[in-house]
């Protein structure tokens, strides 16, 4: 149990870490989601070749695989974009609405049952939103990435949730880093068309230099290696041996974790005013809310026992 936790814990700060690597590459948010998933792809090609874990998908869940992973570039390309718009610290909060939005369009997903209290979360959560907006609206693009990241993670969770339990997680990863990868390459002559000056190949100091902090290659690599496929493989091994509600608790704490390493390593806290914290408190409790209503089922299942 003990060393479960730690992994979980350990899967969490590698994906608040995100954020911050997110800022320290030079790349524009499409370039960066282009090479991501590409290295993603490939290495997941590989230790599946190695491991030879290969298996054959049907045709349908393949194409729904390829729809998960286009809404998946799409949603990096608007966190990414958030944070280069406004801030890593904003970014995670806007995506920390996911839970919310999730809770919204599930009833339109899975024709499950509309609530009325799961609503309101939502628009309280918005609430949270606009007060970092009303305080803050230089930040106002990237706000809006930040929101439109947390409106698509809640579309492809549910969507991911539909076949999950029937392949392996790292096919699943192999299947849908390709998908967006090539999602974003169809996009890509467009995107140059209208920002022609963009910059396509990732910077490669000298490590010896003073500027190797600044290799867009090595934190690609970290992004790709640690924060995806590590991360992942983590989180699986986990999973068998903690309760939903231990699991639930700790992945609320991806943003809280990717916040305080923005303070840590850029001091945003010195950049970001009243609202945003009004805000993230109001988003943090909606929620922890929405975490309590999915959990009370089993809570009181538990007492009854």
């Amino acid at each position: 149990m003990k060393k479960a936790l730690i992994q979980l814990h350990i899967a969490v700060l590698l994906w608040g870490f995100t954020g911050v690597l997110g800022r320290a590459i030079s790349l524009d948010a499409p370039m960066l989601v282009w090479y991501r998933t590409l290295l993603t792809a490939v290495i997941m090609a590989v230790i599946l070749t190695v491991r030879k874990q290969w298996i054959r998908i049907s045709r349908r869940d393949l194409l729904q695989m390829m729809a998960v992973g286009s809404i998946i570039a799409i949603h990096w390309v608007a966190f990414y974009g958030a944070i280069k718009f406004a801030n890593a610290s904003i970014a995670l909060v806007c995506l920390s609405t996911a839970s919310v939005f999730t809770s919204i369009f599930s009833p339109l997903i899975n024709k499950a049952m509309f609530s009325w209290a799961e609503t309101a979360l939502g628009l309280l959560a918005l609430v949270g939103v606009f007060l970092i907006y009303s305080f803050q609206q230089f930040y106002g693009l990237g706000i809006l990435f930040g929101v439109i990241a947390a409106i698509l993670s809640a579309i492809f969770t549910m969507m991911n949730k539909q076949i999950a339990h029937r392949y392996p997680a790292r096919t699943m990863v192999f299947y849908e880093m390709t998908s967006g990868w090539l999602f974003i390459t169809l996009l890509m002559p467009l995107y140059l068309a209208y920002f022609p000056n963009t910059n396509r190949i990732p910077l490669h100091p000298d490590l010896l230099s003073a500027t190797w902090m600044h290799n867009d290659w090595l934190w690609l690599g970290v992004l790709s290696l640690c924060c995806t496929v590590w991360a992942q493989s983590l989180a699986m091994s986990s999973l068998k041996n903690l309760s939903p509600f231990t699991v639930t608790l700790s992945v609320n704490l991806e943003p809280v974790y990717g916040i305080v390493l923005a303070f840590f390593f850029y001091q945003e806290n010195k950049d970001l005013h009243t609202g945003f914290y009004l805000g993230m408190g109001l988003i943090l409790i909606t929620v922890i809310l929405q975490m309590v209503r999915l959990l009370q089922p089993a809570w009181k299942a538990k007492y009854r026992a």
